[in-house]
């Protein structure tokens, strides 16, 4: 544990918190990045989705800018493997209902029965999937 940084952790943590807050009292809207992404291509209503999406990735230019050691450029894996589990995590994502940030966040947070056992599902899925390719891939 060579990079544990539990002030950062906890402040990222917070300010995550604080901005799924807002947006549900302030929206009513679930932060669900997953359907936000989703609902661009799909709905009528695509001015906030936008913004929404355009803050996310300004915000990951800033800290490229201003401190790029956030970022691990390295890449571990062929290019096409990242692809291949891309399309996977995003087809999971649709059958799921959801991603992390929806269920694993704010339906977690709202005590919702689906969301614990979505969460606990693509988590246990995840562990298995990433020690089995870190054993193939090695």
């Amino acid at each position: 544990m060579h990079d544990f940084t539990p002030v950062q952790g906890a402040l990222g943590g917070a300010l995550i918190a604080l901005s799924l807050a807002i947006m549900l009292v302030a929206t009513g809207r679930i932060a669900g990045l997953s359907g936000i992404v989703a609902g661009l291509l799909t709905t009528g209503d695509r001015v906030w989705r936008a913004w929404f999406v355009a803050g996310m990735l300004a915000v990951g230019g800033v800290f490229e800018v201003v401190r790029p050691q956030t970022f691990d450029a390295a890449a571990r894996v062929p290019l096409p493997v990242v692809a291949i589990a891309g399309v996977l995590v995003g087809l999971g994502t649709r059958l799921g209902n959801g991603c992390t940030s929806g269920h694993g966040l704010c339906g977690m947070s709202r005590m919702s029965k689906r969301s614990i056992i979505a969460t606990l599902v693509f988590m246990g899925v995840g562990v298995v999937t990433a020690t089995i390719t870190g054993m193939v891939l090695r």
